[in-house]
């Protein structure tokens, strides 16, 4: 694959995490510079970078979107999702802050994530289909949990999951998504995150640069078509780390690491239910006891209110 052209980050789009790093990777502003969403081409998924990032002044809010007609509840606690899928190996290291406290780590929050396969399928809803021309679902893992996952976060607010660099659907552009709990358990019986409260709903995108390289690559060509672009996406706004633009480092044939920090307001109580910005699923019939009706076409939701902290941006997360 083309590499792409190491660039410093401008530090405005970063996080403050008061030097907290990723298994000694800053999560931003740190010599292996790279391009959100994109790839430096400076090392491969395995390498570990040795430099640090020092305390910046300024913390982000992530955006809050609504969860999409996608989500299945009872994801299993687990930092493997793949259960065999095939695709580019994606490492997605996360850091869960409190923006209201000065943008220290979250520790012993949930962290669940959830995206489609290399195809566009999600599990759940194998029978929808992702637009263009795809491959039949290739049954590969079990229908209703693969690619989907929950972690509690360490005493450095942090969460790893190993799972595969996602496919397309139409209208979509390539995404991840991820809500962020605090107040509940784990329930040892069913290995599920039982009980607490979401303070964040979210997603996580890829440069376009980057998906054009990796959705030609097998199996990800299998599935032809028109791919939604970052600009025309019906939930990225453009803000960047600010929307969930993640660093990535790697390539598709060594794997991929993927990192941002989630700014979340832990006051704040986000909406549930499905819909809104995660866009309509393409077709097909939902899985016995997954959420029925049509989702409305909304763009995302309502962000968290309140006075930010000092030396944090004063406008709305979410604003146009």
């Amino acid at each position: 694959m083309t590499d792409f052209t190491a660039t410093p980050l401008n530090r405005r789009r970063l996080f403050a995490l008061g030097g907290v790093t990723l298994g000694g990777a800053a999560l931003a502003g740190c010599q292996l510079t790279s391009l959100p969403g994109g790839s430096s081409g400076t090392g491969t998924a395995t390498a570990t970078p040795s430099a640090t990032t020092s305390a910046a002044s300024t913390c982000v809010l992530t955006s809050e979107v609504t969860e999409g007609p996608y989500w299945l509840d009872n994801s299993l606690v687990r930092k493997d999702i793949t259960e065999g899928k095939s695709g580019a190996a994606l490492t997605l290291r996360l850091t869960v802050v409190d923006y209201k406290n000065s943008c220290v780590p979250l520790a012993n929050a949930a962290v669940e994530i959830w995206h489609c396969d290399a195809w566009g399928y999600y599990s759940g809803y194998t029978t929808a289909t992702p637009g263009g021309s795809a491959p039949a679902e290739d049954g590969v893992g079990n229908e209703k949990t693969y690619l989907r996952g929950i972690q509690l976060t360490n005493s450095r607010g942090i969460v790893e999951f190993k799972t595969i660099f996602p496919g397309w659907y139409s209208p979509r552009a390539v995404h991840i998504h991820c809500k962020v709990y605090t107040g509940g358990a784990v329930d040892s019986a069913t290995n599920t995150y039982e009980g607490g409260t979401a303070h964040h709903t979210g997603q996580f995108f890829f440069s376009d640069s980057l998906v054009t390289q990796v959705e030609a690559t097998k199996p990800y060509g299998s599935h032809t078509g028109t791919i939604t672009t970052l600009a025309n996406d019906m939930v990225y706004t453009g803000k960047g780390v600010q929307d969930g633009l993640l660093t990535v480092v790697g390539s598709a044939s060594a794997g991929f690491i993927g990192t941002i920090a989630v700014g979340v307001d832990p006051s704040f109580t986000a909406a549930s239910g499905g819909g809104g910005g995660g866009g309509t699923p393409p077709g097909g019939t939902p899985p016995s006891g997954a959420p029925t009706g049509t989702p409305p076409s909304g763009a995302p939701g309502t962000p968290p209110t309140g006075t930010p902290p000092s030396g944090a941006p004063s406008a709305s997360p979410t604003s146009a």
